[in-house]
């Protein structure tokens, strides 16, 4: 336990070195709060754009706030996604590449304490950073919007957590395998891409897919209430996080000979 928490001190430090604290939080809230921001003046926009006949009456339907929300995970789901492995590419890559990988197997440390270190780290950082972002997000919706419940809104907020939990297993996976950050970067985003397409392809026998995570926070924006379905795809993605974790620390043992 304490050559954990001395790791995860370490991934914490490095976070704030590399201005990992500090980016992508501030990313994460301008792509949240430029959600309810364009919905709002987006008759303004149009008008200032100007093309338009003269005399001609801008009527946009104003969403509710449920929607806009809604508007904000699907923004989380594409960029988000892309910020999130990003942020994550050069984990152990980069410990790989300096040498400092080398200085860690020198010391009592087992495989699974290294990488569980870097998996809370890395977990604490986005999920932070995204609540961070959805947080304030909610707050300008209850300004210019109807106002959403803040129980739906954490309701919401936690659903969609677990696809960065997963993101983090499938990304750390990954980086145990290759040696390169871009490498890292595109195998993990072409695999969440594949689970994503194949859900929206395949949704009769795709309905426990992490994929499905934004269409049910949505749900429970909607709805205002956690369906059952809900239930079996937080269950299979924490299932599977468990799965790529496992393997990820399995495959890192191998490679990197921890233990020997």
């Amino acid at each position: 336990m304490r050559n954990f928490i001395i790791l995860f001190r370490k991934e914490m430090k490095e976070g704030a070195r590399s201005g990992k604290w500090v980016w992508l939080p501030i990313v994460l809230m301008v792509i949240g709060i430029s959600q309810p921001l364009t919905n709002f003046y987006m008759p303004q926009i149009l008008e200032m754009a100007g093309n338009l006949p003269e005399g001609a009456v801008i009527e946009i339907p104003m969403p509710s706030g449920e929607e806009v929300l809604i508007g904000t995970l699907s923004q989380y789901g594409t960029i988000g996604t892309l910020l999130f492995v990003l942020a994550m590419m050069n984990v152990i890559s980069h410990e790989r590449q300096t040498g400092a990988l080398a200085f860690v197997m020198m010391r009592p440390v087992s495989a699974f304490q290294y990488m569980a270190s870097k998996y809370v780290a890395q977990l604490c950082i986005l999920l932070i950073s995204l609540a961070a972002s959805y947080i304030l997000t909610w707050y300008y919706t209850n300004i210019l919007f109807d106002h959403v419940a803040w129980t739906l809104m954490l309701a919401s907020l936690a659903v969609y957590s677990l696809w960065i939990v997963f993101l983090v297993a499938v990304t750390l996976f990954v980086g145990t395998l290759l040696r390169s950050s871009g490498g890292i970067a595109g195998v993990s985003v072409v695999f969440l891409s594949v689970i994503s397409l194949l859900t929206t392809l395949l949704p009769k026998y795709m309905e426990w897919s992490p994929g499905n995570l934004r269409a049910e926070a949505s749900n429970i924006l909607l709805e205002g209430e956690w369906g059952s379905s809900a239930t079996l795809v937080s269950l299979s993605t924490l299932a599977l996080s468990v799965l790529f974790f496992g393997l990820a620390v399995y495959m890192f043992k191998k490679f990197e000979r921890f233990g020997e």
